[in-house]
């Protein structure tokens, strides 16, 4: 591939096994192991190039090493939605699927649409946000063992109480692990500290906070809500005005914000006069929960920015 041009734009095509790389303009495209080596000699020769700015989509999981890696050595990665990506390629009459036409296509997006890049994250970014999703697996593995219990029969019984006792180990382990990353990270701590200060913001929610949302306090109230899909989109045209929606986003921090919105609503004064207030206004529950979710957003930004915890009105 040539590598002088002056402003680049490359589409990265991930899949389990391999990576396609494109950069706009150019009709060839190569293809590389996605290992952690090959990965990053990629890393090394996308530094002498100075991309203008990279594009992948959430594949599964398979992205997370090129994520990580071309995003450590300061490159700028965008991470996208493969619906977007895909309605995009639609849109140019592009209908075809391969991986080079894929990457090709993703270097178009990057260059058309130019997506905001992901914050540059560090190890003890990557370390939390591995641990935050073990622990949802084995919570999720832990719910369906205890469903289980409940219908299987006796003589299995011993097996699911001793896996569950396994598991709970791990659940504890994990949990001290998180809690010494704090230790070595003083930023983390008086952030935690603050974010837990707001009523019904629990333990889960602000290392969810903490791992997948790094532009926490750095964006205003608009940026914020936006980047996790919980600000209202219009659906309107000429007279018609259809119902707002939200849509995109971190889904990883929307249903953290979801579970916290829902104790708020309850328990914390502020949240619960906003709640009731949308509701006797005629609101739908749902409507009036995911406005909780925006407005505590909104409060927990302004709260990490200024570093003051929750003060009641």
């Amino acid at each position: 591939m040539n590598t002088t041009q002056p402003q680049s734009f490359i589409g990265i095509d991930v899949a389990k096994d391999t990576l396609e790389i494109a950069i706009f303009g150019e009709a060839e495209s190569r293809q590389i192991q996605n290992s952690a080596k090959a990965v990053t000699k990629l890393a090394d020769q996308l530094v002498e190039l100075e991309p203008e700015l990279i594009v992948m989509e959430a594949s599964g999981g398979y992205e997370m090493l090129a994520l990580s890696v071309l995003g450590q050595a300061g490159l700028p990665v965008a991470l996208i939605n493969p619906t977007r990506s895909r309605n995009f390629a639609k849109s140019t009459g592009k209908f075809a699927k391969t991986d080079r036409i894929d990457a090709q296509m993703l270097a178009h997006y990057a260059q058309a649409i130019r997506p905001e890049p992901r914050r540059v994250t560090t190890e003890q970014d990557e370390h939390l946000t591995a641990l935050l999703t073990r622990r949802k697996q084995l919570v999720s593995i832990v719910t369906a063992e205890k469903n289980r219990l409940h219908s299987a029969r006796p003589q299995v019984h011993d097996r699911i109480s001793r896996h569950l006792a396994w598991l709970q180990a791990e659940l504890d382990d994990l949990q001290n692990e998180l809690e010494d990353l704090l230790v070595n990270n003083p930023e983390w701590q008086q952030n935690k500290k603050i974010l837990e200060s707001a009523p019904g913001v629990g333990v889960v929610t602000s290392f969810t906070l903490l791992a997948h949302l790094p532009e926490l306090g750095l964006l205003d109230r608009k940026e914020i809500a936006a980047l996790v899909g919980v600000a209202p989109m219009s659906h309107d045209s000429g007279k018609y005005q259809g119902k707002r929606f939200v849509q995109g986003g971190r889904p990883a921090v929307r249903s953290a914000l979801y579970m916290a919105a829902l104790s708020a609503s309850r328990c914390n004064p502020i949240m619960k006069k906003f709640y009731q207030g949308l509701v006797e206004q005629g609101k739908p529950k749902k409507v009036a929960l995911t406005a909780c979710m925006r407005k505590l957003l909104v409060m927990l930004n302004a709260m990490v920015r200024d570093q003051k915890a929750w003060k009641y009105a």
